[in-house]
């Protein structure tokens, strides 16, 4: 399983390094050659005799031919492009039986005639791609289909004690093999001499080879712990990343030096051969997984895992995955041993069985510690720790859904779909970790990079987050049983590109607009940011025009970054006029107030009726202008709540704007005396309050006035104009705390609120008054009184 999916890896590199040297070929193909592999080709698809392998191959030489066709299809596109507009430039041709001037004539026919020499090339070039691409098409659909029959095929009962004799007999023979080929081998001469002449190279690499095994592991891991213990910033986090890689790389290299220490003696047979060289794998896959162990299951809580569970559960996640590991090396080395000693199916069905069975119970308990974090409460928690939650659990059920299910199937014989299902599964778990800890690495380095608060949750590590995603999905796809002809055909489709009507719009036309775009947006933003602090600051612009004019700027610079970029990738505006109909339609019915509060904006931003930091009044919302966008403008009330205002009810509406031009504004402060109090004095008072306060004009000046006679007091004014009207509850407390201190000097009363009330019928109010004949006494006589306000009765029936 392993070798298949390491051949698939390299034969996905060989494809992509094939993919970009047939970008730039350019030659036209031999169509002479491909007529005699077609035939060929088509034969043995009809045959469907051949095997896998040589299918395979043929598919690759297939494949090569048709990307030299599609090669071929877009060679003239610009020359033929040209054509077709200078033939349209002549005008229409004339209708039959009239007559068109010679040079015209002369010129179309000329012009038709090169159209349809570089035409010629152009269809031959379909034809033979059409042909290719049926050809592929089929010869994917048989290695599909053989995949589907190897995978429901039932072999041999692997619970069947029949078969354990053979599988057991077999075995002892691939041990007694090794062995013997190292008797043999030390019984050759040569070789004897040859071993003992690099006796002391042999030592040297074990004894260095023999360290790293037993102590490099537990080296890095003590370091990388040891960094992230005492630091816990980000830059800590990236190097104890990187020094727990040694965990894999310096195991690696004493697993290394001991196979070529070993491989020196030549004291080996050819078993003993092929079990150096899977020692290398074996070794990797365990290595690997001890790594996988230390960074997603820790014991110490300095390092940062995925996964939020106890100590207890880590250290159980953990022995559950090197002992994965090892399971897997052990299938690694049965399975190589199986095919170079040609084990029949009822021994490979026996020898298999344990594995599948041991990694079906850790599986199933691994995703019981994926579902750990679901039990969780979850409203308690963040949006992404919530996603991430749910994601583990529907992967934990599946991971136990296999662990359970794939024993069952190896029991009863579907020993090939019980190998799909468990070791594919244990890929797929490692490269899920894998990214997860690559997300934290990239996270740790752009918050090392751009430091402050929620930097690792930011936009653009996010973003390389999820490029990371994309990016293991090829290996995902290999995983699971594709094969490289998958991808190959998914990468020509996209290389194809989606067509729309007559327009397609291939990778590279897409990649042009993209960075066209990109860079007219960060040249837009350049002169933007050159404006807004080198030369409008010069100008004696209000800070509302000069939000005007570079808003104006970001919107005209994005227009034309967006026009250039669609023209340089080759886009016909004109193939946009359905796309622009159908917008307007959708503007007429459906985004009416969007279009009415973006026009509302720019008129804001030209007429500049409000800017930012006017203090305004707008459907009973008062407060201070903060942005003004297109759409709409935030402003700031007084108790520091921002209010959205749809940019139309700015317009539509009315708008008062207390600083519009200048700050100057006037205050109002009422006051009431008692009555009887003098009023020339009292008015004098006031006026020398209003008088002496600082933020007062001395033009207008100040007046005090007396405004009438109120129901409960003599009413005064004072009306002053304000240097900054923002000032305006500062200025009234204070002028209001001067008229209480004054008045209370000058002995003069400011009057509470009086009342007469008239109690009607008194006798209703005891019920032995009420009997009248019975020697009741007269009728109290009603009683004036002037209670405080809190003794009022205001409900308005004189009671």
């Amino acid at each position: 399983m392993l070798r298949r999916f390491m051949v698939r890896l390299c034969a996905a590199l060989v494809f992509g390094l094939w993919a970009v040297l047939a970008l730039a070929q350019s030659d036209t193909p031999d169509y002479e050659a491909w007529r005699d592999v077609a035939p060929r080709a088509e034969a043995a698809v009809e045959a469907a005799e051949a095997s896998d392998a040589a299918l395979i191959e043929l598919r690759s030489e297939v494949a090569m031919w048709r990307q030299q066709f599609q090669t071929q299809l877009n060679a003239n596109d610009s020359r033929l492009q040209t054509l077709r507009e200078q033939i349209a430039s002549l005008g229409p041709a004339p209708e039959e039986g009239a007559e068109e001037a010679t040079e015209i004539a002369a010129r179309r026919a000329e012009l038709n005639a090169q159209l349809e020499r570089l035409s010629t090339p152009r269809r031959t070039a379909e034809e033979a791609f059409s042909r290719a691409n049926g050809i592929i098409t089929e010869i994917d659909d048989i290695l599909r289909q053989r995949q589907t029959e190897e995978l429901l095929d039932m072999g041999p009962w692997p619970v069947n004690p029949a078969n354990w004799g053979d599988a057991a007999r077999h075995l002892g023979e691939s041990v007694v093999a090794v062995t013997t080929g190292v008797g043999q081998a030390w019984k050759n001469p040569s070789r004897r001499s040859n071993a003992q002449d690099n006796l002391p190279l042999v030592i040297i690499f074990l004894v260095i080879g023999l360290v790293l095994l037993a102590r490099s592991r537990h080296w890095s891991e003590l370091l990388a712990v040891r960094i992230q213990r005492g630091d816990h910033r980000s830059g800590a986090g990236v190097a104890g990343f990187v020094v727990s890689l040694g965990q894999i790389i310096l195991p690696m290299l004493g697993l290394f030096a001991i196979v070529r220490a070993i491989g020196a003696t030549q004291l080996f047979g050819p078993r003993g051969q092929l079990l150096l060289d899977t020692l290398e794998p074996i070794g990797l896959t365990l290595f690997y997984s001890f790594w996988l162990a230390s960074r997603i299951f820790p014991r110490s809580d300095a390092v940062p895992t995925p996964l939020h569970l106890p100590p207890e559960r880590r250290v159980e996640g953990g022995v559950y995955t090197c002992i994965l590991g090892g399971v897997f090396g052990l299938f690694i080395l049965v399975d190589v041993f199986g095919d170079f000693d040609r084990y029949d199916m009822a021994v490979n069905a026996v020898l298999k069985f344990p594995l599948i069975l041991v990694a079906g119970l850790l599986l199933a308990r691994v995703g019981w510690l994926l579902r750990r974090p679901l039990r969780e409460p979850l409203d308690e928690v963040s949006g992404e720790r919530q996603f991430s939650a749910r994601f583990l659990g529907v992967l934990g059920q599946g991971v136990i859904a296999v662990g359970i299910l794939a024993p069952i199937l190896a029991a009863f014989g579907y020993g090939t779909a019980a190998q799909f299902l468990t070791f594919p599964t244990i890929l797929t778990l490692a490269l899920i970790g894998t990214v997860a800890l690559l997300q934290g690495v990239l996270r740790d380095v752009y918050a090392a990079v751009r430091p402050g608060e929620g930097a690792r949750d930011s936009l653009i590590p996010t973003l390389a987050s999820f490029v990371l995603v994309l990016m293991a999905l090829p290996l995902l796809a290999l995983i699971w049983g594709a094969r490289v002809t998958d991808l190959t055909e998914v990468w020509t489709r996209i290389r194809g590109g989606l067509t729309v009507g007559d327009m397609t719009i291939s990778p590279g036309s897409f990649f042009t607009l993209i960075i066209v775009f990109a860079l007219g947006y960060l040249l837009t933003r350049a002169v933007q940011g050159a404006m807004r602090t080198s030369v409008l600051p010069k100008t004696k612009i209000d800070p509302g025009g000069q939000t005007a004019i570079i808003s104006g700027l970001g919107y005209v610079g994005i227009f034309l970054a967006a026009l250039i970029s669609i023209t340089a990738a080759g886009i016909d505006l004109s193939s946009l006029a359905i796309v622009a109909g159908a917008l307007s339609v959708g503007i007429g019915f459906g985004l009416q107030t969007v279009v009415s509060n973006f026009v509302s904006g720019i008129i804001l931003l030209i007429e500049r009726p409000i800017a930012e930091g006017d203090w305004i009044e707008v459907g009973g919302q008062m407060g201070y202008v903060r942005s003004i966008s297109v759409r709409s403008t935030r402003i700031e009330t007084f108790d520091r709540t921002d209010v959205i205002v749809p940019n139309a009810d700015l317009i539509s509406g009315t708008v008062t704007n207390y600083t519009r031009g200048n700050t100057i504004g006037r205050v109002i402060v009422p006051v009431g005396v008692a009555y009887g109090t003098d009023t020339r004095r009292v008015e004098r008072i006031l006026k020398e309050i209003a008088d002496a306060h600082p933020m007062a004009l001395a033009n207008p000046a100040p007046q005090a006035l007396f405004m009438g006679f109120g129901a409960d007091s003599l009413d005064f004014e004072i009306r002053m104009i304000l240097r900054d009207v923002n000032w305006m509850l500062a200025v009234k407390n204070e002028i209001n705390h001067q008229i209480a201190a004054r008045f209370i000097e000058e002995d003069i009363e400011i009057p509470f609120a009086q009342r007469d009330v008239w109690l009607r019928n008194p006798e209703t109010l005891h019920p032995r008054d009420a009997r009248g004949s019975q020697g009741a006494e007269p009728a109290a006589e009603p009683e004036i009184m002037t209670p405080t306000d809190g003794d009022m009765d205001t409900d308005g029936d004189g009671r």
